[in-house]
C-alpha cells in the first residue's frame, strides 16, 4: 500500500503553534491574490487516495473545527484514527471517523487486503511514525509565508538519516510554496 503525506507548515517547519492552533494558515500569504480556481494541488492529492490515517491531535483539532457537512472536505474518505487512549471519536465525528489501537503494519494489511491502495497519512507524530517504519512513501509539504518562531514542529526525531529524493517545487499567487519528495529508506 502506497502512504503518502500532504501537509502545510510555517516557513520554519512548525504544523501548529505551541497550544496546537494552525489560525495563522488563514492570514498567511498575499490574501488579495487572485487564487482562481488553485488550491494547491489538493482537490488532486485527495482524488488520488482512498483512505487516511491520522493521528488523535489531528483529529481532535478537526474536530474543534465543528465543520458543516458542506464544509467537510474528506467527501466518504474511510478515515482511521491512531490512538491508545481514545477509544471513541468525538460526538461530531461520530460515523465519519473509526477509532484504532493496534499495530500499525496489521492496520495496512487489513487495508490493503479489503482494496485500497493510497494512505492518505496526516499528523506530525504519525508522519513521523510512518517514516520510522519506513511506509512513507512521498510527502507534499505546503509552506507558508511566515516564521512562528516556536510550536509543533512536522517531524520527531529519527535514529537515522532519511534521504528525500525527485523534488518537484510549485509555488503559488498567494506566496505559498509547495514542495513534493518521494522517500528513500535504503
Amino acid at each position: 500500500m502506497k502512504c503518502s503525506a500532504y501537509i502545510a507548515t510555517s516557513a520554519d517547519g512548525y504544523i501548529a503553534d505551541l497550544n496546537g492552533g494552525v489560525d495563522w494558515l488563514h492570514t498567511a500569504g498575499n490574501l488579495d491574490a487572485d487564487m482562481g480556481s488553485e488550491d494547491m494541488g489538493f482537490s488532486d492529492y485527495m482524488a488520488s487516495v482512498d483512505c487516511m490515517i491520522m493521528g488523535r491531535k489531528c483529529m481532535e483539532i478537526i474536530s474543534s473545527m465543528k465543520l458543516t457537512p458542506e464544509q467537510w472536505f474528506y467527501g466518504d474518505l474511510r478515515i482511521v484514527v491512531l490512538s491508545n487512549t481514545v477509544k471513541v471519536p468525538p460526538e461530531n465525528l461520530h460515523g465519519k471517523v473509526e477509532m484504532y489501537s493496534g499495530d500499525t503494519q496489521d492496520l495496512l494489511l487489513t487495508l490493503e487486503s479489503s482494496g485500497l491502495k493510497h494512505a492518505y497519512i496526516d499528523g506530525g507524530s504519525t508522519i513521523t511514525h510512518f517514516i520510522k517504519l519506513k511506509r512513507l512513501n512521498e510527502i507534499t509539504i505546503t509552506k507558508a509565508p511566515i516564521l512562528l518562531g516556536k510550536g509543533i514542529s512536522l517531524f520527531g526525531n529519527f535514529d537515522a538519516h532519511v534521504k528525500l529524493e525527485n523534488t518537484a517545487v510549485s509555488v503559488f499567487p498567494n506566496d505559498f510554496s509547495q514542495v513534493r519528495y518521494s522517500v528513500n529508506y535504503s
